[in-house]
C-alpha cells in the first residue's frame, strides 16, 4: 500500500455514533486545501483536534467554518437505525464511510481512516490509522463534522420523540435513557438489535415484566 505523502487530494474519514442505542451512525469525509500544507491552518482552526477532546462550543465553531469555507471538499453520510439493525453496526459504519467518500465532489487520491480497519468496499487507496483523529488534521476535521452533525440530529429527534432525553445523552445508554426505554418502550430511531432493547422486546413477548 502506497503512502499518502505524494498525494495532494487526501481525504480524512471518521465516524460518530457506533455505540448509542438510538439514532444513526454518521460518517464524514473531508479534504483540506492543499495550500494549507505550506501555509498552515487558518486561525479559525487553531487548536483543531480530535472532536472528543474539544468542548461543544469549540466543535460548533470549527463545524461552521469547515462547512462554510468553500475550498474544503467534504461530505456527510448517515446510516439510520433500521439499516443498522438489518446489516449490523460494523457493516453500517463501513457503509457510511464509503458513502461519505463517494459523496466528495472530487475523487480523492488517498483516504486516511480513523481506526484499525478499512471498509471492504472502499475502492480508493487507503490507510487505517489508530487514533487517527489525534494524528491527522483531515481526520480530526472529519470527526468534528460527523459528531456535530449527529449531535444536532439527536437534538431534533428529541423534539419528535418526547421523554427519552435524546438532546442530553444523544442516544447513548445512560441510566436515564435506559429508564425511559423501560417506561416508554423503544421508539422508531432505537436500534432494535442492540442488547438492552432486544432484551426488552424479548421480555415483552415472554410476558416477563419486571415492573
Amino acid at each position: 500500500m502506497r503512502s499518502a505523502a505524494g498525494d495532494t487530494h487526501v481525504a480524512g474519514v471518521d465516524e460518530a455514533g457506533r455505540g448509542p442505542l438510538a439514532g444513526p451512525v454518521v460518517a464524514a469525509s473531508l479534504v483540506l486545501p492543499d495550500e494549507w500544507r505550506e501555509s498552515g491552518l487558518p486561525e479559525e482552526l487553531d487548536g483543531l483536534n480530535d472532536s472528543k477532546q474539544l468542548s461543544e462550543k469549540k466543535r460548533d465553531r470549527y463545524f461552521e467554518f469547515l462547512q462554510s469555507y468553500s475550498p474544503i471538499d467534504f461530505h456527510i453520510a448517515i446510516v439510520d437505525a433500521p439499516e443498522i439493525d438489518e446489516i449490523n453496526i460494523l457493516q453500517a459504519t463501513y457503509v457510511a464511510m464509503v458513502r461519505a467518500v463517494d459523496g466528495l465532489a472530487k475523487k480523492p487520491d488517498y483516504v486516511l481512516i480513523d481506526g484499525n480497519r478499512i471498509p471492504p468496499k472502499l475502492s480508493t487507496p487507503s490507510e487505517a490509522i489508530v487514533k487517527g483523529d489525534s494524528r491527522s488534521l483531515s481526520i480530526a476535521a472529519a470527526s468534528i463534522l460527523a459528531k456535530v452533525h449527529r449531535d444536532r440530529l439527536m437534538v431534533e429527534y428529541d423534539k419528535q420523540f418526547l421523554g427519552y432525553g435524546f438532546a442530553k445523552h444523544k442516544g447513548y445508554g445512560t441510566k436515564a435513557h435506559l429508564a425511559a426505554i423501560e417506561e416508554l418502550g423503544p421508539c422508531p430511531i432505537h436500534r432494535m438489535s442492540f442488547a438492552p432493547i432486544r432484551q426488552t422486546q424479548l421480555d415483552l413477548f415472554s410476558g416477563n415484566d419486571s415492573k
